[in-house]
């Protein structure tokens, strides 16, 4: 009986105390004027070092077309943009925005027909929502060679490219990296 008492309490300590960082979490989460909860990016740091590092500001757009969605804004449906989504005709030439090696080309459900290029020092650009692939995993690219075709293949209602630019892991906003 005391052992019970014992974990009893042990388990409603642990409940306040989650309860307690999850009300922390949700307070130090920017909101925006129409309370919708947006991403706020890291500071990224300027790398020098290498090629793709040198190159933001300075990026051609995967897909001519109109910006639909930005990085951050809130999803009707659930998390935030990581990305841009580009709307833009069906068909439409998806181009690499720079060098590098196609390290992910198939079907990923949430992103369509998806290609994935590493650039190099942990950099990598996304392209989803492809109509269809034009390269394979493993092809090597340089910019500005087509490597898809814009269409409705992922979750989105629209027609258009989803692309991002992470650098380790962590989603940056495109915007930044193009002119």
């Amino acid at each position: 009986m005391e052992k019970r008492e014992a974990e009893r309490r042990l388990a409603a300590k642990n409940a306040r105390k989650q309860a307690k960082q999850s009300k922390q979490t949700r307070k130090s989460r920017p909101v925006s004027r129409d309370d919708t909860e947006t991403v706020t990016e890291a500071p990224y740091r300027p790398d020098t070092a290498s090629a793709f590092g040198r190159m933001r500001g300075k990026l051609k757009m995967p897909v001519t077309g109109t910006i639909t969605a930005r990085y951050g804004m809130k999803r009707a449906d659930g998390p935030s943009w990581k990305g841009i989504f580009i709307r833009t005709a069906p068909g439409a030439a998806v181009h690499a925005v720079a060098g590098g090696r196609v390290v992910f080309a198939d079907f990923l459900r949430g992103f369509g027909n998806l290609i994935i290029v590493d650039h190099g020092n942990q950099y990598m650009t996304i392209y989803g929502n492809a109509q269809s692939l034009a390269k394979q995993t493993g092809d090597n690219v340089s910019a500005g060679d087509t490597i898809a075709s814009a269409g409705n293949s992922g979750e989105n209602t629209e027609t258009g490219l989803y692309f991002e630019i992470r650098h380790n892991g962590r989603a940056y906003n495109p915007l930044d990296w193009i002119r």
